[in-house]
């Protein structure tokens, strides 16, 4: 059997479970929120920000988080959709989401382009936790 064999039931379960901490990305952002956004991550985890700055461990990420994220979503929101998981073992998956930016109600930003966040994503505790995480801003060719 490989590691990375769950059953469907379980897996469906788990893929649930993924969109949740997902949802809850997507709420901090929205809300302005970085002490909800900086609980989802492991205390050791690397993330790196779509301009390409590498914050390594949850204290570098709350510092910086703290630091942009309030008046961010002025005059705008954003949805964070899961689009693809694979799971690497039942407790590790590599985890695809598609983020978009639209006005408060709902319309697409001109010229603001697509994020592709991937999340590497590790269940202890029975909690899906981020641990390796690597914001891309999708360019148009």
């Amino acid at each position: 059997m490989e590691t990375t064999d769950i059953d469907e039931r379980t897996r469906e379960a788990e893929i649930e479970a993924i969109k949740q901490v997902v949802a809850v990305v997507e709420h901090s952002q929205n809300n302005e929120l970085p002490d909800e956004f900086v609980g989802l991550f492991r205390s050791d985890a690397i993330w790196t920000t779509g301009h390409g700055r590498r914050l390594i461990g949850r204290d570098e990420i709350s510092a910086f988080t703290h630091q942009v994220l309030p008046g961010a979503m002025k005059d705008l929101t954003a949805t964070y959709e899961v689009v693809h998981v694979v799971f690497i073992r039942p407790d590790v998956a590599a985890v695809k989401v598609r983020q978009r930016y639209l006005t408060p109600d709902g319309r697409p930003i001109e010229g603001e382009s697509e994020g592709s966040p991937l999340y590497v994503m590790a269940k202890e505790d029975e909690r899906w936790r981020l641990v390796a995480c690597q914001n891309t801003a999708v360019v148009d060719s």
